[in-house]
């Protein structure tokens, strides 16, 4: 069995995991192959290290079953980008601070590991948004697990008009648009108060950011629909910032954003239920009011 091992971060923390998650692997006869940054960080100027390394998705060995990320969420979703459509479950052991996605404990990754040997891991599919620029992708890999994020890039509002399947739905009067998968609604999108949405429900999420006109609210829509937003800045040639996840690039005033459904799915590990790492993270139930914790 061959399985992926990435990180962005080269702190002592994620090198010392890094090598227990690979000292793991090997004692149970599986191949792990590094991200070269992190192979480098571990193996600098060793030759005999080249055969572990992956570069991105060209080179992902065409065998490997798992990829396994260490760090935060930001990490879990940059290893999206190598993984994309081949179908391969990502397992996030957490060495952030939040972590939605990446939530599997240290304490608890050998227990997850012998559990991929087994064949006994579980998963939760996610949807992702798939993002074009005036009819072109917006990147190499045009897709996004959690948000499609259009903001300003030089101060004052600008305008986001926005149709869903082609009928007018709003101008967005606003610092920006947000539109999240339910995995994103964790995200920015809760930071600007949108809904948080279960994994598993087919929607997406439209959230201004500062919005200014005070009847306008966060839109929860199915994710079946096309949506085109046209963002316009006060000076026509300004230029205003597009951003899948972790990626962004600068568009000019009036190019035309397509979103819709990606048509493949993310395999995420399942781990803490959802219910669960809800109250964990954001500490519901948390009150002194509450004699004991709810069960």
């Amino acid at each position: 069995m061959i399985v992926a091992v990435y990180s962005k971060k080269f702190d002592g923390e994620t090198n010392m995991v890094g090598l227990q998650l690979s000292q793991t692997f090997f004692n149970l006869n599986c191949d792990a192959k590094i991200h070269r940054p992190v192979s480098e960080f571990k193996y600098p100027e060793q030759e005999e290290y080249r055969e572990l390394f992956f570069k991105g998705y060209e080179d992902l060995h065409p065998e490997t079953r798992y990829m396994v990320s260490i760090g935060g969420d930001g990490t879990f979703l940059s290893s999206i980008d190598i993984i994309r459509d081949k179908n391969i479950p990502v397992m996030g052991i957490n060495t952030g601070r939040l972590g939605f996605l990446s939530n599997i404990s240290v304490d608890d990754m050998d227990m997850y590991v012998k559990k991929i040997v087994k064949n006994e891991l579980t998963y939760d599919e996610r949807t992702l948004l798939h993002v074009t620029v005036n009819g072109m992708p917006a990147f190499d890999f045009p897709c996004a697990l959690n948000d499609a994020v259009i903001h300003k890039s030089t101060a004052g509002l600008m305008t986001v008009h926005t149709w869903c399947n082609n009928e007018p739905l709003n101008s967005y009067w606003a610092d920006g648009v947000i539109v999240a998968t339910p995995t994103g609604s964790t995200a920015y999108s809760l930071s600007v108060g949108g809904p948080i949405v279960a994994p598993e429900s087919q929607n997406f999420i439209i959230s201004p950011i500062a919005a200014h006109n005070l009847n306008v609210r966060p839109l929860v829509i199915p994710d079946n629909v096309m949506l085109r937003l046209k963002p316009e800045c006060r000076d026509k040639n300004d230029r205003f910032t597009l951003s899948l996840d972790s990626r962004s690039v600068e568009c000019k005033s009036g190019s035309v954003i397509e979103i819709k459904r990606a048509d493949f799915k993310i395999k995420t590990v399942k781990s803490t239920p959802f219910f669960t790492t809800l109250r964990n993270k954001l500490l519901w139930g948390m009150d002194k009011r509450n004699s004991q914790p709810i069960e």
